[in-house]
């Protein structure tokens, strides 16, 4: 099963400590041998960076792990192959544009019989279950919101849910989507949350033998959410998604989540970033 990762902060920060510990699973501490990469969220655009080599040693990994890329957004991928050859085209996250933004998009699973009719809006490039799952979900957004003026997170989260659990009766569908504003994710097996904020601790990596005081790089003011399939550290409180469970990040706070039969969605911000959240 692949790997996922996602960050999502209110301010500009590096990922190479998490990414550390997330690669020694491509091939090291973890079979996900088969290809990963990261996108890097700035405002509408995105920097994107993908390989076809294992996540542990190759060159361009090695890179990431010791240059900070400052976002506010990340999202990365280490793969296991389920469905498609090994080939970079087959490379999460994937990357498209749809009103004027960069979406970017991993997955995690398997889909089987999923073969939804394409109208050109979206294509894949690759021959893998998750970029298909990926290109229909923006067709379908794209179906729905056809307006000048792009839908905010609080329009966008209940049909992303919606397309989710449409998507999921085909198998695992762990997924991660993002715009550079909000993260929307879904876990059908396995996936993990963890918020972190003032005051600071000292994180201890899973996968390496590596600690970093998070006071040192982190002011009073900073919050951050990460996701991962499986927590990668040892001392800090992840949650864990229930299955089928869909939630919404927005700058390094969750903000929506939807439980399939629950009464109701529920929005669960801090009372004073409503005005704000819904400003933007």
């Amino acid at each position: 099963m692949c790997q996922l990762f996602a960050l999502s902060c209110n301010v500009p920060s590096a990922v190479t400590f998490s990414f550390t510990g997330l690669s020694a699973r491509g091939g090291h501490t973890g079979e996900h041998a088969d290809g990963y990469g990261l996108a890097f969220h700035d405002d509408k655009v995105c920097r994107h960076f993908i390989d076809e080599g294992r996540a542990s040693d190759s060159a361009l990994a090695d890179f990431l792990r010791r240059h900070p890329i400052r976002a506010r957004m990340v999202l990365a991928h280490i793969r296991k192959a389920t469905q498609g050859t090994v080939q970079l085209a087959n490379c999460h996250p994937f990357v498209r544009e749809w009103q004027g933004r960069h979406w970017s998009f991993c997955h995690n699973g398997d889909l089987k019989g999923f073969d939804p009719r394409l109208t050109g809006s979206y294509l894949p490039v690759g021959d893998t279950d998750s970029e298909r799952a990926f290109c229909w979900m923006l067709q379908e957004l794209r179906k729905r919101f056809r307006g000048n003026r792009a839908p905010g997170w609080q329009q966008l989260a209940p049909v992303i849910a919606e397309l989710a659990e449409r998507i999921a009766v085909h198998g695992r569908f762990n997924f991660l989507l993002s715009d550079g504003e909000a993260l929307y994710a879904h876990a059908s097996t396995s996936l993990h949350w963890l918020q972190r904020e003032h005051p600071f601790g000292t994180a201890h990596l899973v996968d390496h033998d590596l600690a970093l005081d998070l006071s040192v790089a982190n002011g009073p003011d900073d919050r951050m959410i990460l996701l991962a399939t499986e927590p990668l550290t040892r001392n800090e409180a992840w949650v864990p998604f229930a299955a089928g469970e869909s939630r919404v990040f927005v700058a390094g706070e969750p903000v929506w989540r939807h439980v399939p039969n629950a009464s109701r969605h529920a929005t669960v911000v801090r009372a004073e970033q409503v005005d704000a959240l819904i400003a933007a």
